[in-house]
C-alpha cells in the first residue's frame, strides 16, 4: 500500500509513504522521492531503499509495518550503514525512567492485538461555490488500543476533516469520495444511518474542537451529559443527573453541581471545552476522537484532561486519535506521529523518531516554529525602553470588582465575585499578558478595561480620561482607540458576511476611506496574517477554525487602534502560523506603539510575546513582574506550578530515554 502519488496542484511525486504486508524480517522501503508541498518551498527528502533485519527476541507481528526514516530507522530498532539492526533495548540502552519501561510494556502488549482503527485510502472533498475543494488525499493511519496516535499539521491541512470522515460527521457538503474506515470488524461508511447511531457515543466518543457551537445553548449542561447515559442505556432518568455530575467532575470541572445546573454561556470557554469532554467520556466509549481537545485550556487543566486520556488509555485500553496543532501536547502524550499538509499524510512514525529525527522539511518547519519544544527560537517581544518614571499609562484599571449571580442550588452561593480587587497598567507600545487558569478572570477583566461589561465597583481609565461610566461619543471614540480579538473565531465572525465585508465593516462604521480603499485595506491585511486575497469572496463557514482566527485578528488591526487587547489570540491557531501571529504583532507593536493586552493560557507563547506578566488566580492578581523574572525566578507556588504543567516538559526531560517500542500503521 502507498501514500499520495502526487503533490497538491501538480503532477510532481509528493510525500512518499510506503507500507508493505510482510512481516519485519522483510521491511523495505522504497526510493520514492519525497518533497516538501510546491507552495512551502521545501527541499525534497528521498528515503533510500534499505531492509531492516528482526529485532532479537521480539515478536515479529505479521501486518503493516512502517519505517519513516532515511536511514532506516524503523520503528522497532535502528539499522546501519550494513543492514543489521541494532537493538534500542540492549543493556546499553536500558531504560531506566519507570514511565518509559511502562510504556514499552504496554505497547508491546498489544503487539499480537488487532488495529482498533485502519483507515486505508481516505479522500473527501467539499462541493462550494467555487468548485469542488479536496480536502483530505488517500489518508492512511491506524489507531491501536491503549495508544495516543497524534494527528498534527497546520490549520486546513485536512486533521479535522480526516476526524470527522471517520464518524461521518462531515458538513452537509462534504463527501466520502474513496477509502475505507474499519472500527473493529465494520468498515463505517458502509454502515446505514441507524447502524452509526449505535456507534457514535456508546463505541467512538468525539470531541469537537468549538464548544459553543457543540454545546446546545438551551440546555444546561448536566443534562447534556445525563442525555448520553440515557440515550444509550446507561442509567435512569433518576440516576442520570447524579451520574452526569460525577463524570464532570471527572473532566475537571470545578463545583461541578453547580455547572450542572448553568447553560453554556454562563460558563468561560474552558469551562465549555471540559463540559464537552464530559459528553465524549460519558459512555466509556472503545475509542475517543479528540479534535483539538485541550486548545481553549490552560495548562494545568489540560494537563489533567490529558492526564485522564492518558488514564483511560492505560486502564481500559481505551484508544485515542487525537487531532492537535500543538507539538508539545503530541510529544508528551501520543506514542505515534501523523503529519499531515495538504490533505496528505507527510510523514509518519514513532513520537520520538518524528521529533527527534524528522526526514520531512514541513516536519522541520513545524517543530522549529512550536514555542513549547523550541527554546532556540527567538523572541519576538519587542525592545522597548521601559516606562519613564511617572510616565502616564494609557490604561489603567483601578482595584476592580465584578460580581456575578449563580443559580440557585442547595447549600451554593448566590453570588460569584468574578474579579476581585485587581488593579493594572499597561503602557504605550507594551505588552502586559494575564495569564491564569480557566475561570480565573483573565476574560472578564478584559472586559471591563475595553467598557464590554459595567464594574461592580472600581474605575477604568484610559489615557488619563476616567472612561468608568463612558456613554454616546465617549464611548464610541474608545471603541476606535481599543480593539478585541475575541477568543472564540466561529462566534466572533458574522456568518452572513463575506470575510471581505467582516473585515471592512469597522472602516465602514466610522466613515473611513471609500469602497477601493476599504478593499485595498482589506487585502493589506489579509496579506499580513498570512491568508490570501481569494478569501476575500468566502463566507466563514468556508474557512477553518485557524484561518477564522486569522481574519479576526485582521479586522482588529483595521483601524489602526492604540490597545488591542487579545484575548486568546493564538489558541486556535497551528503552531507555524502562530508563530506568524505572534511576529506580526510584535512588527505592528515596533511600527506603531501599539498596545497590548494579552489573555492566554499557553506561558509559552506569553514569554515570547509579553514584557510584564500578570498571574491570576480565583480572580485576584497574585503575582506581576517582567516576563524574564516570571519565568526564571517565580515566587508564588501557583505560577510554578503553571510553569511545571506547560506541554513538552516529558519529551524535553527524556533526552536519555530508550528508543520507543515497535509502531504500526
Amino acid at each position: 500500500m502507498t501514500g499520495p502519488t502526487n503533490r497538491p496542484g501538480t503532477d510532481e511525486p509528493a510525500t512518499y509513504v510506503s507500507v508493505t504486508n510482510k512481516p519485519e524480517t522483510d521491511l523495505t522501503v522504497t526510493g520514492e522521492p519525497e518533497t516538501d508541498a510546491p507552495e512551502r518551498g521545501g527541499e525534497p527528502v528521498t528515503r533510500e531503499a534499505t531492509t531492516a533485519q528482526p529485532v532479537p527476541d521480539r515478536p515479529v507481528p505479521d501486518r503493516p509495518v512502517i519505517s519513516h526514516s532515511a536511514n532506516g530507522h524503523s520503528p522497532t530498532g535502528r539499522a546501519t550503514a550494513d543492514g543489521a539492526a541494532t537493538d534500542e533495548f540492549a543493556p546499553d540502552g536500558a531504560a531506566t525512567d519507570e514511565a518509559a519501561a511502562d510504556e514499552v510494556q504496554r505497547a508491546e502488549a498489544s503487539d499480537d492485538e488487532p488495529a482498533l482503527l485502519q483507515v486505508r485510502g481516505l479522500s473527501v472533498s467539499y462541493r462550494t461555490r467555487g468548485g469542488t475543494v479536496h480536502a483530505v488525499r488517500g489518508v492512511d493511519l491506524d489507531v491501536w488500543p491503549g495508544q495516543v496516535t497524534a494527528v498534527v499539521g497546520e490549520s486546513g491541512s485536512g486533521k479535522s476533516t480526516t476526524a470527522h470522515a471517520i464518524t461521518r460527521l462531515l458538513a452537509a457538503n462534504g463527501g466520502i469520495d474513496a477509502g475505507t474506515v474499519r472500527f473493529g470488524r465494520h468498515d463505517l461508511t458502509a454502515l446505514s444511518e441507524r447502524e452509526l447511531r449505535a456507534v457514535r457515543g456508546a463505541r467512538i466518543g468525539l470531541v469537537p474542537q468549538d464548544p459553543t457551537v457543540s454545546l446546545n445553548p438551551v440546555k444546561r449542561v448536566g443534562e447534556q451529559v445525563a442525555e448520553v447515559l440515557r440515550i444509550h442505556g446507561l442509567a435512569t432518568r433518576r440516576s442520570a443527573p447524579s451520574a452526569a455530575i460525577a463524570i464532570l467532575d471527572q473532566a475537571g470541572l470545578p463545583d461541578a453541581a453547580t455547572r450542572a445546573r448553568q447553560y453554556p454561556h454562563e460558563l468561560s470557554g474552558g469551562m465549555r471545552q471540559r463540559a464537552l469532554i464530559a459528553v465524549a467520556i460519558a459512555a466509556k466509549p472503545q475509542l475517543i476522537i479528540a479534535d483539538e481537545p485541550t486548545s481553549a485550556l490552560d495548562v494545568t487543566v489540560q494537563r489533567v484532561i490529558l492526564d485522564h486520556l492518558q488514564h483511560l488509555t492505560e486502564e481500559s485500553g481505551t484508544a485515542v486519535l487525537l487531532v492537535t496543532h500543538d507539538l508539545g501536547v503530541a510529544a508528551d502524550r501520543a506514542q505515534r506521529i501523523v503529519v499531515m499538509a495538504g490533505g496528505r499524510v507527510v510523514e509518519a512514525g514513532p513520537t520520538r523518531d518524528v521529533l527527534e529525527n524528522p526526514q520531512h522539511a514541513y516536519t522541520r518547519r513545524l517543530l522549529a516554529a512550536a514555542p513549547s519544544l523550541s527554546t532556540a527560537r527567538p523572541r519576538t517581544v519587542t525592545s522597548v525602553t521601559a516606562p519613564a518614571p511617572g510616565e502616564a499609562p494609557l490604561v489603567e484599571a483601578r482595584n476592580l470588582v465584578k460580581e456575578f449571580r449563580l443559580p440557585a442550588a442547595a447549600g451554593a452561593a448566590r453570588t460569584l465575585r468574578a474579579v476581585d480587587d485587581v488593579s493594572l497598567t499597561v503602557h504605550r507600545g507594551r505588552t502586559l499578558a494575564l495569564v491564569g487558569e480557566s475561570g480565573s478572570g483573565k476574560s472578564t477583566t478584559a472586559r471591563l478595561v475595553l467598557r464590554l461589561v459595567d464594574p461592580t465597583s472600581g474605575s477604568v481609565w484610559f489615557d488619563g480620561a476616567d472612561v468608568t461610566t463612558a456613554r454616546g461619543a465617549a464611548a464610541r471614540q474608545l471603541r476606535r482607540r481599543a480593539q478585541l480579538v475575541y477568543q472564540n473565531p466561529y462566534a466572533s465572525l458574522d456568518p452572513r458576511f463575506s470575510i471581505g465585508e467582516v473585515i471592512t465593516e469597522p472602516l465602514r462604521a466610522f466613515r473611513v476611506g471609500d469602497r477601493a480603499s476599504r478593499l485595498a485595506r482589506a487585502r493589506e491585511l489579509l496579506d499580513r496574517v498570512a491568508l490570501p486575497g481569494s478569501v476575500l469572496e468566502r463566507r466563514p463557514a468556508e474557512l477553518s477554525g485557524g484561518q477564522r482566527q486569522r481574519v479576526a485578528i485582521a479586522r482588529a488591526l483595521a483601524l489602526s487602534p492604540d490597545l488591542v487587547v487579545c484575548d486568546e489570540p493564538v489558541s486556535a491557531l497551528d503552531v507555524s502560523v502562530q508563530a506568524q501571529v505572534l511576529d506580526l504583532l510584535a512588527e505592528l507593536q515596533a511600527d506603531t506603539g501599539v498596545a497590548y493586552l494579552f489573555i492566554s493560557h499557553d506561558l509559552a507563547v506569553v514569554r515570547q510575546i509579553a514584557h510584564q506578566v500578570a498571574v491570576m488566580r480565583s480572580g485576584r492578581v497574585v503575582e506581576t513582574g517582567t516576563a524574564e523574572d516570571l519565568f526564571t525566578r517565580p515566587r508564588h507556588d501557583y505560577t510554578r506550578e503553571l510553569l511545571a504543567a506547560i506541554p513538552g516538559g516529558r519529551h524535553a526531560s527524556a533526552g536519555d530515554r530508550p528508543h520507543q517500542p515497535k509502531e504500526h500503521l
